[in-house]
């Protein structure tokens, strides 16, 4: 196993001719839905360096949208994978269980923020595990409808669009969309701060808004869950007020309201803690994972309660690849690694970094409306030069240009505006400076 060299080095333009070509191939052979953000073939990745199949090696400010958070070829992932290969693929836990999937509830178990006696199932994507707690909390409380927020981001399946907020790209022509799915504001402090100070920087009072929301239009007696990112992930990296969180919490526990943690972009160390749930120091009831939790390969989870998760009925849960061995074996070495390296305080690192420099870039340039998130999970909000107008343009040519330039760097946010940074915790930091030295300098040639 050989890790890329760790350096940004341009040998072609971006993209290059054998990119070019399998673009060519693949506009004959994939279907045009599935996108891409950047137009080069993967060949090799690791570290903070991702290798395309012409020798141009990007910096990687992207993590596979938060996937690969301990590296794309960690070696304890790896020697785990190959071992678990060699001894068998699959056989279904439903039909013939093994030990690894029970490896992986108990590790979910003792390391996730939910409190007392916990039970975990696994599934395939972060989309399957969402509708699986929805399931299990409608099972559980006898009652059909969820809430989730505006700008909300829960998967691509028929139910996650219905909890999702944004149309384009994730529900135009897609519908119609599962019933029983109701929306309420969400703490925004950036946009809240368009209607007083207060609702800003008050967590209890945002809530109080989304509460009485909930009282009026759907009503406790038929509310099974609410479901929310502690950090919104595709919604633009949204930091909820504190106090948020919790007096939603409250008020779940006060009317039998499951509380769902939507941890699938924010879990395994992403946040600078090793779920976002527990900077504000809050227990779900149910707690949704995936994308980091196995070094990149296919794998998600619910874990929650005991009680909650104990009442559907047995084979009410479960799928053909669900907790897969081969990713289980991957998920354990994923735990161990982000266990053994610190990787928890590597992430607060790469956040202080990011801030630090994003910051003084906000305090020379008007177009940065806020900067905010948590650990390795950063945000750069871009606006209209003194304003809080949104400039989704700016940061479609911003993106396209470090593109260019060898970095790979994502946009989101409910009006295009927003650049996420989600950097491998592998990343060096000469690596991660020199990827934000690139995106000052694009933002000041613009």
């Amino acid at each position: 196993m050989s890790h890329p060299e760790q350096s940004r080095h341009l040998t072609t333009v971006i993209p290059g001719p054998e990119s070019q070509a399998l673009t060519n191939r693949r506009a004959a052979a994939v279907a045009r839905g599935v996108g891409t953000t950047m137009p080069v073939y993967a060949a090799r990745a690791g570290g903070g360096i991702v290798e395309d199949v012409d020798g141009n090696r990007l910096i990687d400010l992207g993590s596979g949208i938060a996937v690969t958070t301990i590296g794309n070829s960690s070696a304890r992932v790896v020697e785990a994978v190959r071992s678990q290969v060699a001894e068998f693929t699959h056989t279904c836990f439903m039909v013939t269980p093994y030990e690894g999937y029970v490896a992986v509830a108990e590790a979910l178990n003792r390391l996730t923020p939910v409190r007392g006696e916990k039970r975990s199932a696994l599934f395939n994507s972060g989309s399957e595990a969402v509708e699986n707690a929805v399931k299990i909390a409608r099972s559980y409380t006898h009652k059909p409808a969820v809430v989730a927020f505006d700008h909300a981001y829960h998967g691509r399946t028929n139910l996650t669009m219905a909890l999702t907020a944004k149309v384009m790209p994730y529900k135009h022509g897609f519908g119609p969309f599962a019933p029983e799915v109701y929306r309420a504001p969400l703490s925004y402090p950036f946009r809240d701060a368009e209607f007083g100070k207060e609702l800003a920087t008050d967590g209890e009072l945002a809530a109080e808004r989304a509460i009485t929301v909930m009282d009026k239009q759907i009503g406790a007696d038929n509310l099974a869950a609410v479901i929310i990112e502690p950090i919104q992930g595709e919604g633009g990296f949204i930091v909820p007020a504190e106090g948020f969180l919790p007096a939603l919490l409250d008020w779940c526990r006060a009317n039998n309201v499951v509380f769902i943690a939507d941890e699938v972009q924010t879990g395994f160390a992403r946040t600078g803690a090793m779920f976002a749930c527990e900077h504000e120091g809050i227990d779900p009831d149910l707690i949704v994972t995936a994308k980091g939790i196995a070094g990149g390969l296919p794998l998600s989870a619910v874990t929650g309660r005991a009680e909650i998760m104990d009442s559907p009925h047995v084979s009410g849960l479960g799928g053909t690849y669900g907790g897969n061995p081969v990713a289980c074996a991957a998920a354990l070495a994923t735990i161990e690694t982000i266990e053994s390296d610190g990787l928890v305080a590597r992430a607060q690192h790469i956040g202080q970094l990011m801030k630090d420099r994003l910051g003084r870039l906000q305090a020379e340039d008007d177009r940065i409306g806020d900067v905010r998130g948590r650990g390795a999970m950063i945000a750069v909000e871009l606006v209209k030069p003194g304003s809080t107008e949104p400039d989704a343009e700016l940061t479609k040519a911003l993106c396209a240009a470090a593109h260019s330039a060898g970095v790979i760097v994502l946009s989101c946010g409910t009006y295009g505006n927003v650049l996420r940074f989600l950097p491998p915790l592998s990343i060096s930091d000469e690596l991660l400076l020199e990827g934000l030295d690139v995106i000052e300098l694009v933002l000041r040639d613009l």
